[in-house]
Protein backbone atom coordinates (compact mmCIF):
# COMPACT_ATOMS: atom_id res chain seq x y z
CA UNK A 1 0.00 0.00 0.00
CA UNK A 2 2.88 2.36 0.80
CA UNK A 3 4.28 1.83 -2.67
CA UNK A 4 0.90 2.73 -4.20
CA UNK A 5 0.76 5.96 -2.19
CA UNK A 6 4.33 6.91 -3.14
CA UNK A 7 3.72 6.31 -6.84
CA UNK A 8 0.49 8.32 -6.70
CA UNK A 9 2.33 11.25 -5.13
CA UNK A 10 5.06 11.07 -7.77
CA UNK A 11 2.38 11.04 -10.46
CA UNK A 12 0.72 14.15 -9.00
CA UNK A 13 4.00 16.04 -8.77
CA UNK A 14 4.89 15.18 -12.33
CA UNK A 15 1.58 16.54 -13.61
CA UNK A 16 1.80 19.71 -11.53
CA UNK A 17 5.37 20.37 -12.60
CA UNK A 18 4.72 20.32 -16.33
CA UNK A 19 2.85 23.66 -16.55
CA UNK A 20 5.24 25.29 -14.09
CA UNK A 21 8.19 24.38 -16.33
CA UNK A 22 6.38 25.07 -19.60
CA UNK A 23 6.56 28.85 -19.98
CA UNK A 24 5.74 30.23 -23.39
CA UNK A 25 7.43 33.59 -22.81
CA UNK A 26 10.67 31.97 -21.67
CA UNK A 27 10.52 29.51 -24.56
CA UNK A 28 10.02 32.31 -27.10
CA UNK A 29 12.91 34.31 -25.67
CA UNK A 30 15.29 31.37 -25.57
CA UNK A 31 14.28 30.25 -29.05
CA UNK A 32 15.27 33.74 -30.23
CA UNK A 33 18.80 33.02 -29.02
CA UNK A 34 18.81 34.84 -25.68
CA UNK A 35 20.15 33.21 -22.52
CA UNK A 36 17.64 34.36 -19.90
CA UNK A 37 17.04 33.23 -16.33
CA UNK A 38 13.65 32.35 -14.88
CA UNK A 39 14.23 34.76 -11.99
CA UNK A 40 14.25 37.68 -14.45
CA UNK A 41 10.98 36.76 -16.15
CA UNK A 42 8.78 39.86 -16.72
CA UNK A 43 5.79 40.14 -14.41
CA UNK A 44 3.66 41.52 -17.25
CA UNK A 45 4.02 42.18 -20.96
CA UNK A 46 2.00 43.11 -24.00
CA UNK A 47 2.60 43.65 -27.73
CA UNK A 48 0.09 45.60 -29.79
CA UNK A 49 -0.10 46.70 -33.39
CA UNK A 50 0.43 50.45 -33.41
CA UNK A 51 -1.81 50.91 -36.44
CA UNK A 52 -4.87 48.95 -35.29
CA UNK A 53 -4.49 48.51 -31.52
CA UNK A 54 -4.80 44.72 -31.92
CA UNK A 55 -3.14 42.67 -29.20
CA UNK A 56 -0.56 40.28 -30.65
CA UNK A 57 0.76 39.04 -27.29
CA UNK A 58 -0.27 39.48 -23.69
CA UNK A 59 0.87 38.04 -20.40
CA UNK A 60 -0.65 39.42 -17.21
CA UNK A 61 -1.26 42.81 -18.90
CA UNK A 62 -3.67 44.13 -16.25
CA UNK A 63 -1.46 43.66 -13.19
CA UNK A 64 -1.18 47.06 -11.50
CA UNK A 65 2.47 48.02 -11.20
CA UNK A 66 4.80 50.94 -10.54
CA UNK A 67 5.93 52.23 -13.96
CA UNK A 68 8.79 54.26 -12.45
CA UNK A 69 10.22 56.70 -15.04
CA UNK A 70 7.89 55.46 -17.76
CA UNK A 71 5.47 57.85 -15.99
CA UNK A 72 7.24 60.60 -17.90
CA UNK A 73 5.51 59.43 -21.08
CA UNK A 74 2.23 60.88 -19.79
CA UNK A 75 3.93 64.17 -18.92
CA UNK A 76 5.41 64.32 -22.42
CA UNK A 77 2.02 63.49 -23.94
CA UNK A 78 0.55 66.55 -22.23
CA UNK A 79 3.48 68.66 -23.47
CA UNK A 80 2.82 67.60 -27.05
CA UNK A 81 -0.90 68.14 -26.63
CA UNK A 82 -0.18 71.70 -25.46
CA UNK A 83 2.10 72.19 -28.49
CA UNK A 84 -0.72 71.05 -30.79
CA UNK A 85 -3.01 73.59 -29.10
CA UNK A 86 -0.56 76.43 -29.77
CA UNK A 87 0.31 77.00 -26.10
CA UNK A 88 4.03 76.52 -26.75
CA UNK A 89 6.48 75.12 -29.31
CA UNK A 90 9.66 73.09 -29.10
CA UNK A 91 11.51 76.39 -29.47
CA UNK A 92 9.79 77.95 -26.46
CA UNK A 93 12.39 78.93 -23.87
CA UNK A 94 12.07 78.00 -20.19
CA UNK A 95 14.59 79.59 -17.84
CA UNK A 96 15.80 77.31 -15.05
CA UNK A 97 15.19 78.45 -11.48
CA UNK A 98 17.14 77.89 -8.29
CA UNK A 99 14.58 75.24 -7.40
CA UNK A 100 15.18 73.42 -10.72
CA UNK A 101 18.92 73.45 -10.07
CA UNK A 102 18.35 72.14 -6.55
CA UNK A 103 16.26 69.22 -7.87
CA UNK A 104 19.01 68.35 -10.35
CA UNK A 105 21.44 68.29 -7.44
CA UNK A 106 19.57 65.59 -5.47
CA UNK A 107 21.84 62.58 -5.89
CA UNK A 108 19.15 59.90 -5.52
CA UNK A 109 17.04 61.23 -8.39
CA UNK A 110 19.54 63.27 -10.42
CA UNK A 111 19.92 62.45 -14.11
CA UNK A 112 21.66 65.54 -15.50
CA UNK A 113 22.81 69.07 -14.69
CA UNK A 114 20.45 72.02 -14.68
CA UNK A 115 21.85 75.50 -14.02
CA UNK A 116 19.73 78.31 -12.62
CA UNK A 117 19.38 81.26 -14.98
CA UNK A 118 20.15 79.22 -18.12
CA UNK A 119 17.60 79.15 -20.93
CA UNK A 120 16.48 75.71 -22.11
CA UNK A 121 14.21 75.13 -25.09
CA UNK A 122 11.22 72.87 -24.71
CA UNK A 123 12.80 70.56 -27.29
CA UNK A 124 15.93 70.24 -25.13
CA UNK A 125 13.81 69.53 -22.06
CA UNK A 126 11.86 66.86 -23.96
CA UNK A 127 15.10 65.14 -24.96
CA UNK A 128 16.46 65.21 -21.42
CA UNK A 129 13.16 63.93 -20.03
CA UNK A 130 12.95 61.07 -22.53
CA UNK A 131 16.57 59.86 -22.81
CA UNK A 132 18.50 60.36 -19.54
CA UNK A 133 15.09 60.43 -17.79
CA UNK A 134 15.75 63.72 -16.01
CA UNK A 135 13.43 64.35 -13.09
CA UNK A 136 14.39 68.02 -13.01
CA UNK A 137 13.42 68.67 -16.63
CA UNK A 138 10.19 66.72 -16.17
CA UNK A 139 9.17 69.02 -13.32
CA UNK A 140 10.22 72.07 -15.36
CA UNK A 141 7.84 71.05 -18.15
CA UNK A 142 5.04 70.14 -15.74
CA UNK A 143 5.38 73.44 -13.87
CA UNK A 144 5.32 75.42 -17.11
CA UNK A 145 2.04 73.78 -18.20
CA UNK A 146 0.39 74.18 -14.78
CA UNK A 147 1.64 77.60 -13.66
CA UNK A 148 3.81 75.94 -11.00
CA UNK A 149 0.90 74.05 -9.44
CA UNK A 150 1.85 70.35 -9.03
CA UNK A 151 -1.69 69.37 -8.05
CA UNK A 152 -3.15 70.94 -11.17
CA UNK A 153 -0.72 69.02 -13.36
CA UNK A 154 -1.52 65.73 -11.60
CA UNK A 155 -5.20 66.46 -12.15
CA UNK A 156 -4.38 66.88 -15.84
CA UNK A 157 -2.49 63.58 -15.92
CA UNK A 158 -5.29 61.64 -14.27
CA UNK A 159 -8.00 63.26 -16.38
CA UNK A 160 -6.13 62.44 -19.57
CA UNK A 161 -5.74 58.82 -18.48
CA UNK A 162 -9.49 58.51 -18.03
CA UNK A 163 -10.10 60.17 -21.38
CA UNK A 164 -7.81 57.69 -23.15
CA UNK A 165 -9.35 54.66 -21.43
CA UNK A 166 -6.47 53.91 -19.03
CA UNK A 167 -8.83 52.49 -16.43
CA UNK A 168 -6.23 51.06 -14.02
CA UNK A 169 -3.96 54.10 -13.84
CA UNK A 170 -3.48 56.69 -11.11
CA UNK A 171 -0.70 59.28 -10.98
CA UNK A 172 0.76 60.67 -7.75
CA UNK A 173 3.74 62.46 -9.31
CA UNK A 174 4.83 63.74 -12.72
CA UNK A 175 8.10 61.87 -13.17
CA UNK A 176 7.95 58.44 -11.56
CA UNK A 177 9.99 59.46 -8.51
CA UNK A 178 7.80 59.88 -5.43
CA UNK A 179 7.17 63.52 -4.54
CA UNK A 180 8.77 63.00 -1.13
CA UNK A 181 12.12 62.24 -2.79
CA UNK A 182 12.33 65.82 -4.11
CA UNK A 183 13.19 67.18 -0.64
CA UNK A 184 10.32 69.68 -0.70
CA UNK A 185 11.13 71.21 -4.09
CA UNK A 186 8.20 69.41 -5.71
CA UNK A 187 5.30 69.41 -3.31
CA UNK A 188 1.78 68.28 -4.33
CA UNK A 189 -0.72 68.87 -1.53
CA UNK A 190 -3.75 66.78 -2.51
CA UNK A 191 -1.79 63.69 -3.54
CA UNK A 192 0.09 61.21 -1.38
CA UNK A 193 3.73 62.26 -1.60
CA UNK A 194 5.02 58.79 -0.76
CA UNK A 195 2.81 56.79 -3.11
CA UNK A 196 4.22 55.36 -6.34
CA UNK A 197 2.37 55.83 -9.59
CA UNK A 198 0.08 52.96 -10.56
CA UNK A 199 -0.62 51.65 -14.03
CA UNK A 200 -0.58 48.51 -16.15
CA UNK A 201 1.13 47.26 -19.29
CA UNK A 202 -2.22 47.51 -21.10
CA UNK A 203 -2.80 51.10 -20.01
CA UNK A 204 0.68 52.19 -21.05
CA UNK A 205 0.18 50.49 -24.42
CA UNK A 206 -3.01 52.53 -24.84
CA UNK A 207 -1.10 55.71 -23.98
CA UNK A 208 1.71 54.99 -26.44
CA UNK A 209 -0.79 54.01 -29.15
CA UNK A 210 -2.43 57.45 -28.91
CA UNK A 211 0.94 59.20 -28.53
CA UNK A 212 2.23 57.82 -31.83
CA UNK A 213 -1.08 58.39 -33.60
CA UNK A 214 -1.35 62.01 -32.46
CA UNK A 215 2.20 63.20 -31.86
CA UNK A 216 4.77 60.99 -33.67
CA UNK A 217 7.34 63.79 -33.26
CA UNK A 218 8.31 62.23 -29.92
CA UNK A 219 10.25 59.62 -31.89
CA UNK A 220 12.68 62.30 -33.11
CA UNK A 221 13.82 62.57 -29.50
CA UNK A 222 13.93 58.84 -28.70
CA UNK A 223 15.29 57.10 -31.81
CA UNK A 224 19.00 57.84 -31.32
CA UNK A 225 21.34 55.71 -29.15
CA UNK A 226 23.29 58.87 -28.22
CA UNK A 227 21.97 62.45 -27.92
CA UNK A 228 23.58 65.81 -27.15
CA UNK A 229 21.89 68.93 -25.78
CA UNK A 230 23.12 72.53 -25.72
CA UNK A 231 25.98 71.62 -28.04
CA UNK A 232 28.74 74.22 -28.24
CA UNK A 233 27.78 75.88 -24.96
CA UNK A 234 29.29 75.56 -21.47
CA UNK A 235 26.20 73.50 -20.57
CA UNK A 236 26.64 70.85 -23.27
CA UNK A 237 25.80 67.29 -22.17
CA UNK A 238 25.79 63.99 -24.04
CA UNK A 239 23.63 61.06 -22.99
CA UNK A 240 23.51 57.42 -24.01
CA UNK A 241 20.10 55.81 -24.24
CA UNK A 242 18.88 53.24 -21.74
CA UNK A 243 16.76 51.71 -24.50
CA UNK A 244 19.26 49.08 -25.55
CA UNK A 245 16.91 47.71 -28.22
CA UNK A 246 17.65 50.71 -30.44
CA UNK A 247 19.83 49.93 -33.48
CA UNK A 248 23.42 50.66 -32.51
CA UNK A 249 22.83 49.86 -28.85
CA UNK A 250 23.73 46.65 -27.01
CA UNK A 251 20.58 44.68 -27.97
CA UNK A 252 19.64 46.70 -31.04
CA UNK A 253 17.19 45.15 -33.50
CA UNK A 254 15.73 46.32 -36.78
CA UNK A 255 13.09 49.03 -36.71
CA UNK A 256 13.13 50.08 -33.06
CA UNK A 257 12.78 53.88 -32.80
CA UNK A 258 11.81 54.67 -29.18
CA UNK A 259 10.44 55.12 -26.56
CA UNK A 260 11.18 54.99 -22.77
CA UNK A 261 12.61 52.96 -19.92
CA UNK A 262 11.96 53.02 -16.19
CA UNK A 263 13.08 51.27 -13.03
CA UNK A 264 12.51 51.49 -9.29
CA UNK A 265 12.80 49.33 -6.16
CA UNK A 266 9.05 48.60 -6.29
CA UNK A 267 8.66 48.29 -10.04
CA UNK A 268 11.95 46.54 -10.94
CA UNK A 269 13.00 47.11 -14.57
CA UNK A 270 10.59 48.13 -17.33
CA UNK A 271 10.68 49.49 -20.84
CA UNK A 272 8.61 50.56 -23.81
CA UNK A 273 9.90 49.84 -27.30
CA UNK A 274 8.29 51.13 -30.46
CA UNK A 275 9.28 49.60 -33.78
CA UNK A 276 8.40 50.02 -37.43
CA UNK A 277 9.21 47.74 -40.36
CA UNK A 278 7.65 48.87 -43.59
CA UNK A 279 4.14 50.00 -42.72
CA UNK A 280 3.85 47.69 -39.72
CA UNK A 281 4.18 49.54 -36.41
CA UNK A 282 4.43 47.57 -33.15
CA UNK A 283 4.44 48.69 -29.51
CA UNK A 284 6.05 46.52 -26.83
CA UNK A 285 5.61 46.86 -23.05
CA UNK A 286 7.82 44.88 -20.65
CA UNK A 287 7.31 45.35 -16.89
CA UNK A 288 8.77 43.89 -13.72
CA UNK A 289 12.02 42.33 -14.93
CA UNK A 290 14.61 41.21 -12.40
CA UNK A 291 15.21 42.77 -9.00
CA UNK A 292 16.30 46.28 -8.06
CA UNK A 293 19.22 44.86 -6.07
CA UNK A 294 20.78 43.66 -9.35
CA UNK A 295 21.30 46.79 -11.45
CA UNK A 296 22.12 44.67 -14.50
CA UNK A 297 18.35 44.35 -14.75
CA UNK A 298 18.51 47.29 -17.14
CA UNK A 299 20.04 44.82 -19.61
CA UNK A 300 17.89 41.80 -18.73
CA UNK A 301 14.63 43.43 -19.88
CA UNK A 302 15.54 43.87 -23.55
CA UNK A 303 15.90 40.24 -24.66
CA UNK A 304 12.27 39.60 -23.67
CA UNK A 305 10.99 42.60 -25.59
CA UNK A 306 13.14 41.83 -28.62
CA UNK A 307 12.01 38.21 -28.76
CA UNK A 308 8.33 39.15 -28.55
CA UNK A 309 8.71 41.83 -31.23
CA UNK A 310 10.44 39.39 -33.57
CA UNK A 311 7.75 36.78 -33.01
CA UNK A 312 4.97 39.30 -33.62
CA UNK A 313 6.60 40.39 -36.87
CA UNK A 314 6.99 36.75 -37.88
CA UNK A 315 3.38 35.82 -37.06
CA UNK A 316 1.39 38.85 -38.22
CA UNK A 317 1.11 41.20 -41.18
CA UNK A 318 -0.38 44.67 -41.40
CA UNK A 319 -1.66 44.93 -44.93
CA UNK A 320 -4.42 46.16 -47.23
CA UNK A 321 -7.30 43.69 -47.21
CA UNK A 322 -9.92 45.67 -49.18
CA UNK A 323 -9.62 48.40 -51.78
CA UNK A 324 -11.71 51.56 -51.80
CA UNK A 325 -14.77 51.47 -54.04
CA UNK A 326 -17.53 48.96 -54.70
CA UNK A 327 -17.13 45.74 -52.70
CA UNK A 328 -19.44 42.77 -52.29
CA UNK A 329 -19.37 41.49 -48.72
CA UNK A 330 -21.41 38.46 -47.71
CA UNK A 331 -23.70 38.89 -50.72
CA UNK A 332 -24.36 42.60 -50.25
CA UNK A 333 -22.66 45.40 -52.21
CA UNK A 334 -21.19 48.37 -50.35
CA UNK A 335 -19.31 51.51 -51.23
CA UNK A 336 -16.08 51.40 -49.22
CA UNK A 337 -14.78 54.98 -48.77
CA UNK A 338 -11.09 54.15 -48.42
CA UNK A 339 -8.63 51.29 -48.58
CA UNK A 340 -9.02 48.96 -45.59
CA UNK A 341 -5.89 47.84 -43.75
CA UNK A 342 -5.85 45.24 -41.00
CA UNK A 343 -3.57 43.11 -38.87
CA UNK A 344 -3.86 39.47 -39.89
CA UNK A 345 -2.04 36.30 -39.04
CA UNK A 346 0.34 35.26 -41.78
CA UNK A 347 -1.15 32.63 -44.08
CA UNK A 348 -4.72 33.47 -43.12
CA UNK A 349 -7.27 35.58 -44.94
CA UNK A 350 -9.73 37.61 -42.86
CA UNK A 351 -13.51 37.56 -43.14
CA UNK A 352 -15.79 40.57 -42.84
CA UNK A 353 -19.03 41.52 -41.17
CA UNK A 354 -21.17 44.61 -41.60
CA UNK A 355 -23.67 45.70 -39.00
CA UNK A 356 -25.45 49.05 -38.97
CA UNK A 357 -23.31 49.96 -41.99
CA UNK A 358 -20.12 49.48 -39.97
CA UNK A 359 -17.53 47.24 -41.61
CA UNK A 360 -15.35 45.11 -39.37
CA UNK A 361 -12.46 42.85 -40.26
CA UNK A 362 -12.64 39.54 -38.39
CA UNK A 363 -9.05 38.69 -37.52
CA UNK A 364 -9.68 36.95 -34.18
CA UNK A 365 -7.63 39.60 -32.36
CA UNK A 366 -8.67 41.64 -29.34
CA UNK A 367 -8.32 45.43 -29.44
CA UNK A 368 -6.32 46.82 -26.51
CA UNK A 369 -9.08 49.33 -25.62
CA UNK A 370 -12.80 49.50 -26.37
CA UNK A 371 -12.28 53.19 -27.15
CA UNK A 372 -10.13 52.33 -30.17
CA UNK A 373 -12.42 51.87 -33.14
CA UNK A 374 -12.07 48.70 -35.19
CA UNK A 375 -14.78 49.53 -37.75
CA UNK A 376 -15.28 51.65 -40.86
CA UNK A 377 -18.53 53.25 -42.02
CA UNK A 378 -19.62 51.93 -45.45
CA UNK A 379 -22.61 52.76 -47.65
CA UNK A 380 -24.91 50.00 -48.88
CA UNK A 381 -25.68 50.12 -52.58
CA UNK A 382 -29.11 49.26 -54.03
CA UNK A 383 -32.66 49.57 -52.72
CA UNK A 384 -32.59 46.18 -51.03
CA UNK A 385 -29.47 46.94 -49.00
CA UNK A 386 -29.21 44.81 -45.92
CA UNK A 387 -26.67 44.44 -43.23
CA UNK A 388 -24.86 41.19 -43.73
CA UNK A 389 -23.80 40.55 -40.18
CA UNK A 390 -26.03 39.06 -37.53
CA UNK A 391 -25.82 39.43 -33.82
CA UNK A 392 -24.92 35.76 -33.56
CA UNK A 393 -21.93 36.26 -35.84
CA UNK A 394 -20.67 39.15 -33.76
CA UNK A 395 -21.31 37.22 -30.58
CA UNK A 396 -19.30 34.35 -31.97
CA UNK A 397 -16.44 36.66 -32.87
CA UNK A 398 -16.54 38.25 -29.43
CA UNK A 399 -16.42 34.87 -27.73
CA UNK A 400 -13.56 33.76 -29.97
CA UNK A 401 -11.63 36.91 -29.13
CA UNK A 402 -12.16 36.26 -25.44
CA UNK A 403 -10.91 32.71 -25.79
CA UNK A 404 -7.84 33.69 -27.79
CA UNK A 405 -6.99 36.46 -25.33
CA UNK A 406 -6.64 34.15 -22.32
CA UNK A 407 -3.01 34.25 -21.34
CA UNK A 408 -0.73 31.39 -20.36
CA UNK A 409 -1.03 32.02 -16.64
CA UNK A 410 -4.79 31.62 -16.62
CA UNK A 411 -4.55 28.42 -18.64
CA UNK A 412 -1.98 27.02 -16.23
CA UNK A 413 -4.20 27.55 -13.17
CA UNK A 414 -6.20 24.45 -14.12
CA UNK A 415 -3.08 22.36 -13.85
CA UNK A 416 -1.67 24.06 -10.79
CA UNK A 417 -4.81 24.02 -8.64
CA UNK A 418 -7.72 22.02 -10.05
CA UNK A 419 -5.89 18.96 -11.37
CA UNK A 420 -4.03 18.26 -8.11
CA UNK A 421 -7.32 18.63 -6.21
CA UNK A 422 -9.01 16.06 -8.48
CA UNK A 423 -6.12 13.64 -8.07
CA UNK A 424 -6.08 14.08 -4.31
CA UNK A 425 -9.79 13.32 -4.21
CA UNK A 426 -9.13 10.13 -6.17
CA UNK A 427 -6.26 9.03 -3.95
CA UNK A 428 -7.80 10.06 -0.62
CA UNK A 429 -10.04 6.97 -0.36
CA UNK A 430 -6.96 4.74 -0.72
CA UNK A 431 -5.19 6.66 2.03
CA UNK A 432 -8.22 6.41 4.32
CA UNK A 433 -8.55 2.67 3.61
CA UNK A 434 -4.85 2.24 4.32
CA UNK A 435 -5.20 4.03 7.64
CA UNK A 436 -8.23 1.96 8.66
CA UNK A 437 -6.40 -1.24 7.71
CA UNK A 438 -3.45 -0.17 9.83
CA UNK A 439 -5.71 0.52 12.79
CA UNK A 440 -7.35 -2.90 12.41
CA UNK A 441 -3.93 -4.57 12.39
CA UNK A 442 -2.88 -2.64 15.47
CA UNK A 443 -6.11 -3.58 17.24
CA UNK A 444 -5.67 -7.25 16.33
CA UNK A 445 -2.09 -7.14 17.57
CA UNK A 446 -3.23 -5.52 20.80
CA UNK A 447 -5.94 -8.13 21.33
CA UNK A 448 -3.44 -10.89 20.59
CA UNK A 449 -1.12 -9.37 23.20
CA UNK A 450 -3.89 -9.29 25.76
CA UNK A 451 -4.74 -12.92 25.14
CA UNK A 452 -1.09 -13.82 25.46
CA UNK A 453 -0.79 -11.99 28.81
CA UNK A 454 -3.99 -13.65 30.08
CA UNK A 455 -2.63 -17.02 29.03
CA UNK A 456 0.59 -16.41 30.98
CA UNK A 457 -1.37 -15.35 34.08
CA UNK A 458 -3.23 -18.57 34.01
Amino acid sequence: MKRVVVWCLVFILSLVSVPVWADELMDITRAAGYDVKDINRPRSSIIIDGNTGNILWQDNPDEVRDPASMSKVMTLYLVYEAISQGKLTEDTVITATEKDQAIAGIYEISNNKIVAGVDYTVGELITMTAVPSSNATTVMLANYLSNNDPDTFLDMMNAKSQELGMTNTHWFNASGASAASFNGYYNPIRYDQYAPNQTTARDLAILVYHFLKNYPGILEHTKHPVVTVKAGTPYEETFETYNYSLPGARYGIEGVDGLKTGSSPRGAFNYIATAKRGEQRLISLIMGVGDWSDQDGEYYRHPFGNALLEKAYADYDYKKVLSAGKQTINGQTYQVPSDVYATVRRGQEPTYTVENNQLRVNNDLEVVSPLISDSLAVEPMGNDAKTSATSSTNTGNTMLNKVTSIDWHLRSYWYVFLLPLVLICLILPFLIAHRKSKKRREKMAEEAGLRSRRYRRR
